[in-house]
């Protein structure tokens, strides 16, 4: 385990409800025939162990246990740290990549007709080795680089040298193998936004046509109103533990990392034709609570893999281990790098290998210009300024904000703040009238007065009036029913402020400056905000950004810089790719977890069959 992880460094820890009963689970039983008398004179051969071995306890016995409610359990983890990504990395060579492969006589074309034979070539590939892929969060970049001042375009160059270049992790380890491809995960929140703003209008739709029996039906099958947003993991885990009658509430779509992370192990294993264990996707995000969503059974191939490649072997997660920003300086220092001195310029092309597909290359790798005469690739941003107002978390809310006002000309947004600044609540309004309201909640204790808006009424025991039987209780509170849709992160101020991000603690032991709390959190917000548009001047004497936008696909449907029908049309192009249903790839379940701390134990098969039905987490 990873020597930052601890309870202190967690600004999103709760308090463990009960303790953790693990370790006296894996304690061995003792034999009371073997029992000795300790004043019995033994021979030296005899004498017991004075000491049994620490009991090692995983992620997945932690989720599997549902005792403790903390909203970041990953101080209980072993694995998913920068240590394992070392020894992942030395485990067996890199799989050779340096010419296309195909079964013979498979005929796999560029796209392949949905649902035609062949369509996910899983597994005919006989080499051995593994692809490292990687992707890593903007919210990572941006505390580098307010570490060492430097831009969010230049920390991410820096990231990409480490992970990808011949002066970071290749130049030692015993294969010297690297990251083939290295992923930012801006590609897929694109994705995310697109289909969060689809899923709100069609809960929409439904709920003023809900007297039908089809748009009843429909609507089950979708997040109850008002939505709530679902790409953080230590909201989700506090949900699920603690309160599952907001789950029927909650989106069901991935978080960027997870679709991220699906993305990869379909297309690449269908692409190169290996098995998905061979690949291994390394995340590198902003909190710790993602090692969490990363281990959830929901999240591995037997939910997007086609039952004709269904095979008895275990579940391969789509994410294989997360780390975070601080754990990627630990891993750079483990290696003997200084990660500083790395460049901060771009790989050239010529060190990048091609993505087995242009058009999603294209869309992971918006500016890498594949002109072989041009030495140097450009920004992978998407080329607009993300602005203040979407928040450091990714932007659902603002995304879907500008998307009803698109569908509501001259309609005025006007904002509310809360308590404080962690809550605000948005109202949409045109000729007087409310069109859509919608609210953000950061941070557990405004997360927790949102919850209680969202119980359900209790049935009082006093008959109603006229004897008509129970009524409603007067003190459910309903007051949050009214938003169409809620953006709910677990730490104050957002995802630049996660548990696993540069410390200003740590500037201060270093550099030996005075530096507050919130002035830090600013400089890091400052570098988030300012990560799509570096304030250099073209040729013409115009902004750099004004000259990225004419390189855009060609649709007029910009939100924000980001275009819908773009988005639908990789979308569509994916799924003709793996010949997978667009649902089982971009969608998930959650589920609610019942403590069985304090009940009478299973029997031991039962134990044991619980557990390994868990393998890939789930809380």
């Amino acid at each position: 385990m990873s020597a930052i992880l601890s309870a202190d460094d967690l600004n999103d820890f709760i308090s463990p409800g009960v303790a953790c009963i693990k370790p006296v689970e894996t304690l061995p039983l003792q034999n009371p025939e073997e029992s000795r008398n300790p004043y019995e004179v033994t021979t030296e051969d005899k004498l017991p162990a004075e000491k049994a071995p620490p009991a090692q306890i995983s992620l997945t016995d932690c989720l599997a246990c549902s005792g403790c409610v903390t909203s970041a359990e990953a101080v209980l983890v072993s694995l998913q740290s920068h240590s394992e990504v070392l020894n992942t990395l030395d485990s067996q060579p890199s799989l050779d990549l340096s010419h296309p492969w195909h079964p013979p006589s498979s005929g796999i074309p560029d796209v392949v007709p949905d649902g035609s034979a062949g369509a996910h070539q899983i597994g005919t590939r006989a080499d051995e080795g593994m692809v490292f892929v990687a992707s890593v969060s903007p919210q990572v970049r941006a505390s580098l680089a307010a570490r060492y001042n430097v831009s969010h375009l230049e920390a991410g160059w820096m990231i990409d040298h480490l992970l990808g270049g011949p002066q970071g992790l290749a130049s030692g380890g015993k294969y010297g193998n690297k990251f083939t491809w290295i992923v930012d995960t801006n590609a897929m929140r694109e994705t995310s936004l697109v289909l969060g703003a689809d899923e709100v209008m069609e809960s929409l739709q439904l709920t003023d046509t809900s007297k039908s029996s089809s748009a009843q039906k429909a609507l089950s099958a979708r997040p109850k109103k008002p939505i709530l947003s679902s790409a953080c993991p230590g909201w989700i885990c506090y949900a699920e533990k603690t309160h599952p009658h907001v789950l029927p509430h909650l989106s069901r779509l991935k978080s960027p990392q997870a679709l991220t992370g699906t993305l990869l192990k379909t297309v690449l294993s269908g692409r190169l034709c290996i098995q998905p264990e061979q690949i291994w996707h390394v995340a590198i995000m902003p909190c710790f609570d993602k090692k969490l969503e990363a281990s959830r059974e929901e999240l591995t191939d037997i939910y997007w893999r086609s039952p004709s490649t269904t095979d008895p072997k275990p579940p391969v997660r789509d994410v294989d281990c997360v780390i975070t920003a601080r754990e990627l300086l630990m891993l750079a220092d483990a290696r003997g790098i200084n990660f500083p001195a790395l460049p901060r310029k771009p790989l050239p092309i010529s060190s990048s290998m091609p993505f087995p597909d242009p058009i999603l290359s294209s869309f992971l790798f918006p500016h890498r210009n594949l002109d072989p005469r041009d030495k140097t690739t450009g920004s992978r941003s998407s080329g607009f300024r993300q602005s203040p107002a979407a928040g450091t978390s990714g932007g659902y809310l603002h995304h879907i904000l500008a998307s009803q006002q698109a569908l509501y000309p001259g309609s005025v947004l006007q904002t509310t703040r809360g308590r404080n600044a962690d809550v605000i609540e948005y109202t949409l309004e045109r000729d007087n009238a409310t069109v859509f309201k919608a609210a953000r909640y950061y941070g557990f204790r405004n997360i927790q007065n949102l919850v209680r808006k969202l119980k359900p009424a209790r049935m009082s025991r006093l008959l109603g009036p006229r004897g008509g039987g129970a009524r409603q209780s007067s003190n459910a509170g309903n007051a949050g029913l009214d938003y169409a849709y809620v953006e709910v992160m677990a730490c104050p101020g957002g995802c630049t402020n996660g548990g696993g991000q540069v410390k200003v603690e740590d500037i201060v032991a270093e550099t030996k400056t005075v530096l507050g709390q919130k002035e830090w959190l600013a400089k890091v917000d400052e570098a988030y905000f300012s990560m799509e548009e570096e304030e250099e001047e073209g040729e013409e004497g115009e902004p750099k950004a004004e000259q990225q936008q004419q390189h855009h696909p060609p649709f007029a449907d910009h939100i924000n810089g980001i275009s819908p029908t773009h988005v639908r049309s990789v979308l569509a192009h994916w799924v003709r790719l793996v010949g997978i249903p667009l649902d089982s790839l971009v969608k998930t379940g959650y589920r609610a977890v019942v403590s069985d701390v304090g009940k009478s134990p299973a029997g031991q098969t039962d134990r044991v069959a619980e557990l390994a039905g868990r393998i890939g987490g789930g809380w």
